[in-house]
């Protein structure tokens, strides 16, 4: 798992450590020590902690102005005992929320696992991106988790998408693409 980046093509573009309006704003790290651990497998130090022991993310793209954000995950996404969704959307959607973004892409492909909790989280976050015309993808989430995620039923809330060569995309031509399907879908 330590060799396992965060996708770093579009830091040319944006830095969410250099964002003011980033939960991540000032954090500095280190490319050599290792500190963080999903169940002791130390992962990259690139990789940002929001409060759950298990997973893990990295805002690679936050744009205001088309208010929007690309975040991927790393780990395990355990509503059951972690309460992984209501630390997401406590200390990472709610402050992206109040600066404006509603359209969310999650890269989800090295989410290994999920294990379902209770949905409030969810409903309230759907509720709230529905008032101001938004939506969630979790883009390329492996087919096992996938099943678990949709044995919770909650492909209502957040849309699983698959678009295996995403990286390809410039980041405004994959909001477009997600943004048009989102509305089409919605709408």
């Amino acid at each position: 798992m330590h060799e396992i980046e965060p996708f770093y093509n579009w830091r040319h573009i944006y830095v969410s450590e250099e964002d003011e309006q980033s939960p991540f704003y000032g954090r500095v790290y280190s490319e050599f020590e290792y500190s963080q651990t999903i169940y002791n497998f130390y992962i990259h130090p690139q990789w940002d902690e929001f409060g759950s022991r298990t997973l893990y993310l990295k805002v690679i793209l936050a744009d205001y102005d088309e208010k929007y954000a690309v975040i991927e995950l790393l780990g395990e996404w355990n509503d059951a005992i972690e309460n992984d969704i209501m630390q997401l959307k406590r200390e990472v959607i709610d402050k992206f929320q109040q600066a404006g973004i509603h359209k969310f892409i999650f890269i989800a492909e090295n989410v290994l696992n999920y294990h379902s909790g209770d949905r409030d989280y969810y409903e309230e976050w759907y509720e709230e991106m529905i008032d101001e015309e938004g939506w969630a993808v979790l883009l390329n989430m492996p087919e096992q988790t996938q099943y678990d995620f949709r044995k919770a039923k909650l492909q209502r809330y957040i849309e699983l998408v698959e678009l295996p060569n995403w990286r390809t995309f410039k980041p405004f031509h994959l909001f477009r693409k997600m943004d048009d399907d989102q509305v089409k879908r919605l709408g």
